[in-house]
């Protein structure tokens, strides 16, 4: 879909400096300096030769001449870059050699006796190829050593055995069985055998190619006068095949630098063509040479064809004109025709050797030097005329497909329009309606259509290009005036403008003199008032048509021959792309490996050489523009592409865009990016049936119409029906809503929005539950004006609650009645749920006609729910809502249609509460009515009792006044207060209240609650002793203390105080002592494990100690890897599930692992983790027992143990010190060395845990003062 656009032409006559009359005989760039080196003669008398550097503003300046043979002439010119050298190769054998550094200097390096026929250099300019007159090729090397010297034979013909096995004939494939009948053609043998006859116009010269890569080349030479075949050699001078008999081959030939084909001429009675053969010398396809109007198609007389840099053009020298062939899905096109002066009969061409499309033509006294890009003619990319017309040239054919209509695979195309020659430059006009063509000597006019496709029109030479203006552009400023670019004689910039009138007549004509330097390409400004000129430094300039003025732009930082430009809040932006890859925004880089680019009225967008199309929002400062990043995944501003993949046209108005793939054919795709700024825009307009319609044709979450702007939505409801009036897209809508925001997760918002506008946009005001919140707007908004033609839809959004709501939609459809679409509104409904569920819920409306339906549309068997519907029908109102709940598990409903049946049904309604555990529900339903209420208290209590609720069984047996199984319950339940008050209260025996008491004190003193035990001991038992016991085993001495005063038995203060007082002190000593040595010994080691993380982190982590190991090894992950890093050795990840964020850790292992760390066995990788956990435990237990201890030194201090007490004080506090002093080095880790730090987040992996927790802090311990 591309053509080839002149972004420079440059011609310069040129003159021998010592005879004038000599001719160019040969060129050759120099790409240090990027100049011709051209060579004049030896031409007629005159056997003067010169060399002649030419540069590209037109300076010539001589480089050096000598004097050679009259008759001789120049078979090769190649200039050797590195040695600043230039080899010139005679027909007569002579091989000179000019240097130029440090001084010029001819040097005749030697000369070949038979002479010389051809010669080429090799790509790689290692090896020099000549062929002599007496049919021998030589191969030498860059210091001119023969390397091998191979004379052509009669033998070489046996080198390559062609066969044709019929690829692609019609007799190898498949015909059907009719074809069995019918005699085919052996496909090996073919209709016509060549036998090679020369053409008359054979030249007889002998031609030499090299392919791309230098590891071969061909010859095409002339056989005993008979017939011309191509010899194919290796580098090392082997014969490596032959090629097939052709009638008609002539000389020309030039191998495609990729390697795949070499072109050749073959000239037929009728035609003349270019041949394609392959390495092994066979026949691989060929086209027909289109001819011009001065000469016939038999005549045509092919001077040389060679192919460019890249493989991308071949270029076919005629003897009026230059040809530039292109091939596209295996179609060749004519994409420019170079026209030679009158009168000139002979060129020659060179292309550039690091510049694909840059190249020379040298005819006898000028220099024609082109540049060409490849470019696409594409219509606008904003709407609504972003129809995606591409205009594609092929020869005096223009293919135009409007891309919108119908994506037509080239070479075919929607319609094509006849030209008389092959245009120069062509532009489509900002309605698509007009296509102008720029040709040598005029320029046509296309008029078409494509609603409806009208066959196109062409008006020729609306406009006569002539005269010493040489125009190479054109583009359409507005509707109707077209622009065209070019060069006058004095290599100024000029520009004319042609005013179109209705019929497509010129009505006025302008020729203007640019003030800038020379112009590299132009095009509109977008406003139909302006043009955008780029000047070759990168300057652009923006040029007022109607005032004639230039005022800048901007500058780009380097050439771009791409350019683009749109206007955003009133500020031009440029966009432009060099020919090396780097996509600029005015003078900003924003991505240095394009490959296309386009702009629409909203998005930037390009693709890369990494098979990436990338979409940047526009904004007014090009510094806003944010370029999506590499590493972004998820992101709707970035796809991955088919190979090789270029821009060819964007519609923005169908949310799609055009691609090409190297081959040729097209691709139509639909990015995200694209369709959701079109769903957003449409629903900020309001326009929900476009929004509606973009989501659904394009697969996009249909929450986007809600979530984008809730508030909006919920008060536009009834402007979504009355757009979408379709039933079936509202039930669409309405059925896939579900509670996530999707964009929050999905479709993220990537455009920076105005804060204000972004508020109001994004409130909500669904409280909670958005679903329920849509489908209830929905209901209400629909059942008040639309019920009868929208109860479908009222119907889904009942269903489509969260939960369902389908009682709610099942009384609905039994409002419908008699309607005649009841049936319709039970088919929707059974068609959108569980038609089980929904029958369970027809019948808990308790309409049996309803329930009916729903039966019969499930397609049930009428026996399975016939018999029972019949018994429902026979009950009475009450009893059948209580069958129908009790059936659908509803038993608190069926319970309470029991009770409003009357007295009659108590012990029914007391069985049925019984059986469904339903107390709770019937003492509601009976607390008016003592007597009932008592019988099922007494039920309840009994099964709290058989449950073990004996608290709850309690309070029940209490209330119902049987006091024996409420004491039995408290004391199961562990409430002694409770047991002993009703004890009490029931006036119990002596001898029973004692055998109680004792149980409830004994129970409480194994369940270590020692104070409620004292209690019981002292006021129930009046047992001041064991009572006193109690409290000092729950060290509350001065309770024990004062109650043994209290009851004037001072004597147990020696029997029972000091004893336990000694106990304690004993126990709570060893404790201390204990706590000390293990906070010692774990301290010390943890601080040994934390100096290894910071001397070695690699021997701490792995284990493993490696004194050689090299310190330049990168710990990153890769995935050229699959062997386990140090870090993942105790995870359980995978390297490649470590990058996806996935987990293969089973169960299993986890559980594993878990054991591990809970062992903390030493030299693991838990231990430091479980060594810091168990000092965080011994401080709990040492702050669970500061309390006691607190308590057990005053005691001691009163009872005289001052030493006793004071030496418990000073352990407990030095204890207290140590921990604080262990919080310091242990609780503070710094891991802060470099080794650390490079290794970042896997370093402190293992520590992780520990980091989350907070740092303990240690309450300061008082004690006594008086110790």
């Amino acid at each position: 879909m591309r053509n080839l656009r002149n972004i420079q032409q440059s011609s310069f006559n040129l003159e021998c400096t010592t005879v004038p009359d000599a001719p160019i005989t040969a060129s050759t760039w120099d790409i240090s300096t990027d100049t011709l080196i051209c060579a004049f003669g030896p031409s007629g008398d005159e056997g003067h030769v010169e060399l002649t550097r030419l540069t590209s503003t037109g300076e010539s300046a001589l480089i050096t001449s000598w004097e050679g043979g009259a008759s001789d002439k120049i078979i090769s010119l190649h200039h050797l870059a590195d040695s600043l050298s230039t080899c010139v190769i005679f027909a007569s054998g002579d091989i000179v050699l000019v240097r130029e550094d440090p001084a010029v200097e001819v040097e005749i390096l030697g000369s070949v006796a038979d002479g010389i026929s051809a010669a080429a250099w090799s790509p790689d300019e290692e090896i020099l190829a000549i062929t002599t007159v007496s049919r021998t090729l030589t191969l030498m090397s860059r210091e001119f050593e023969p390397i091998e010297e191979v004379p052509f034979s009669i033998e070489d013909f046996k080198a390559s055995r062609h066969v044709s096995v019929g690829w692609g004939k019609a007799e190898t494939q498949f015909q059907g069985k009719h074809a069995k009948a019918q005699s085919l053609r052996d496909p090996t043998v073919p209709e016509k055998i060549d036998q090679g006859k020369l053409s008359p116009h054979d030249d007889g010269t002998t031609v030499i190619t090299w392919r791309g890569d230098g590891s071969y080349l061909a010859i095409s030479a002339i056989e005993n006068q008979e017939r011309r075949m191509i010899r194919v050699y290796s580098r090392e001078g082997q014969l490596d095949s032959v090629s097939e008999p052709v009638d008609g081959f002539e000389s020309p030939l030039s191998w495609r630098p990729v390697g795949n084909l070499m072109a050749g001429i073959q000239r037929l009675p009728d035609r003349v063509d270019v041949i394609f053969f392959e390495r092994n010398g066979l026949r691989h396809g060929q086209f027909a040479l289109k001819t011009g109007a001065r000469v016939a198609s038999t005549d045509l007389n092919v001077g040389t064809m060679i192919w460019n840099g890249d493989s991308t053009v071949l270029a076919i020298c005629l003897q009026d004109r230059v040809q530039l062939w292109s091939m596209g899905n295996y179609h060749w096109y004519l994409k420019q025709e170079l026209e030679l002066p009158f009168g000139v009969d002979r060129c020659a061409l060179i292309w550039h050797p690091e510049k694909p499309l840059k190249f020379a033509i040298t005819m006898s006294t000028m220099v024609n030097i082109n540049t060409f890009i490849w470019y696409t003619a594409t219509g606008m990319s904003t709407p609504p005329n972003d129809s995606g017309i591409v205009g594609v040239v092929d020869g005096d054919k223009l293919k135009i497909t409007a891309m919108r209509v119908a994506n037509i695979p080239p070479p075919m195309s929607l319609c094509e329009a006849d030209l008389e020659a092959t245009p120069v430059d062509i532009a489509i006009s900002p309605f698509g309606t007009r296509i102008v063509t720029l040709q040598q000597v005029g320029v046509d006019l296309i008029s078409w259509s494509f609603k409806p496709i009208i066959d196109p029109q062409v008006v020729r030479k609306v406009a006569v290009v002539a005269g010493p203006e040489t125009f190479r552009q054109v583009c359409f400023v507005g509707e109707k005036t077209i622009c065209l670019l070019g060069d006058n004689k004095n290599g100024q910039s000029i520009l004319r403008f042609l005013s179109l009138g209705f019929s497509g007549s010129v009505e006025q004509d302008e020729l203007h003199v640019l003030q800038s330097s020379s112009i590299c390409t132009f095009r509109s400004a977008g406003d139909g008032e302006a043009l955008l000129l780029q000047e070759q430094n990168g300057n652009v300039v923006r040029y007022n048509v109607a005032d004639k003025t230039e005022s800048p732009v901007c500058k780009l930082p380097v050439v771009c021959p791409w350019m683009e430009a749109i206007t955003v809040e009133g500020q031009i932006i440029v966009f432009g792309l060099s020919q090396g890859g780097r996509l600029y925004a005015n003078e900003r880089l924003l991505a240095s490996s394009c490959t296309s680019f386009s702009v629409t009225d909203a998005h930037l967008i390009y693709t890369t050489s990494q098979h990436v199309i990338s979409f940047i929002h526009l904004t007014p400062n090009i510094h806003d523009l944010e370029v999506p990043s590499d590493e972004v995944s998820g992101d709707e501003r970035r796809r991955n592409v088919e190979r090789g993949s270029r821009l060819v046209c964007v519609m923005p108005s169908t949310f799609s865009l055009v691609l090409q793939m190297p081959r040729g054919n097209l691709e139509t795709i639909y990015p995200r990016a694209l369709v959701l700024a079109g769903v957003r825009r449409s629903i900020e307009a309001r326009d929900y049936k476009t929004a509606f319609l973009a989501c659904r044709n394009n697969r996009v979450d249909l929450n986007l119409i809600h979530d984008y702007a809730p508030n909006q939505f919920l008060e536009c409801i009834e402007l979504f029906v009355q757009q979408l009036k379709k039933i079936e897209y509202i039930d669409l809508f309405l059925s896939q809503l579900r509670e996530e925001d999707v964009t929050k997760t999905m479709y993220r918002e990537t455009l920076v929005m105005d804060g204000a506008l972004a508020l109001e946009l994004r409130k909500d005001v669904t409280s909670g539950n958005k679903v329920n919140g849509i489908c209830n707007a929905f209901i209400d908004n629909l059942s008040k004006k639309h019920i009868s033609k929208n109860i479908q839809n009222i119907i889904t959004a009942h269903v489509c609650k969260s939960p369902p709501d389908h009682e709610s939609a099942l009384n609905l459809i039994a409002t419908l009645k008699g309607k005649e679409f009841y049936e319709q509104a039970i088919t929707h409904i059974c068609f959108l749920c569980d038609i089980n569920k929904l029958y369970d819920t027809s019948l808990g409306i308790y309409d049996l006609g309803v329930a009916l339906m729903v039966a019969q549309q499930a397609q049930k068997d009428p026996r399975e729910y016939l018999p029972f519907l019949q018994s429902l029908q026979e009950m009475d109102e009450l009893r059948r809502r209580f069958t129908i709940d009790d059936r659908l598990g509803r038993f608190s409903k069926a319970l309470k249609s029991l009770h409003e049946m009357g007295p009659n049904a108590f012990e029914e309604t007391r069985r049925y509460a019984k059986q469904k555990e339903l107390y709770t529900e019937a003492l509601g339903l009976y607390k008016y009515e003592q007597e009932c209420l008592m019988a099922i208290m007494q039920d309840y209590a009994t099964f709290l009792f058989a449950v073990s609720r004996f608290r709850e069984a309690g309070y029940a047996y209490e209330f119902l006044g049987e006091l024996d199984l409420a004491i039995e319950s408290y004391q199961n339940a562990g409430l002694w207060q409770e047991c002993l008050f009703v004890a009490t209260q029931a006036q119990i025996s002596p001898e029973a209240m004692d055998t109680l008491s004792s149980a409830v004190a004994d129970s409480l003193y194994d369940n270590k609650d020692y104070k409620n035990a004292a209690t019981v001991y002292l006021e129930y038992r009046n047992d001041v002793k064991e009572a006193a016991k109690a409290l000092c085993k729950g060290c509350h001495f001065g309770d024990a203390m004062r109650v043994v005063t209290l009851k004037s038995k001072p004597e147990l203060l020696e029997d029972v105080v000091d004893p336990a007082l000694m106990e304690t002190f004993g126990s709570t000593s060893e404790m201390l002592a204990e706590c000390k040595g293990q906070l010692a010994a774990q301290t010390s080691r943890i601080v040994e494990l934390q100096q290894k993380n910071l001397s070695d982190p690699l021997a701490y982590f792995d284990g493993i100690i490696e004194a050689d190991a090299p310190d330049n090894v990168s710990l990153a992950p890769t995935n050229a890897s699959t062997s386990a890093s140090l870090f993942t050795r105790y995870t359980g990840n995978t390297l490649g599930t470590a990058l996806t964020g996935e987990s293969r850790k089973t169960s299993k292992n986890r559980r594993k692992d878990e054991r591990k760390r809970a062992r903390g066995k030493k030299g693991s990788v838990y231990e430091e983790e479980y060594l810091m956990n168990s000092i965080r435990r011994l401080m709990e237990r040492v702050d669970s027992v500061r309390g006691d201890t607190e308590r057990l030194i005053e005691a001691m201090f009163r009872r005289h143990m001052r030493d006793n007490a004071a030496a418990i004080q000073k352990q407990f506090q030095e204890l207290l010190l140590q921990l604080e002093g262990c919080v310091k080095i242990v609780f503070v880790p710094e891991i802060n060395t470099p080794q650390v730090q490079m290794m970042g987040a896997q370093a402190t992996e293992g520590r992780s845990s520990l980091s989350l927790q907070a740092t303990p802090f240690i309450t300061h311990f008082d004690g006594l003062s008086l110790l």
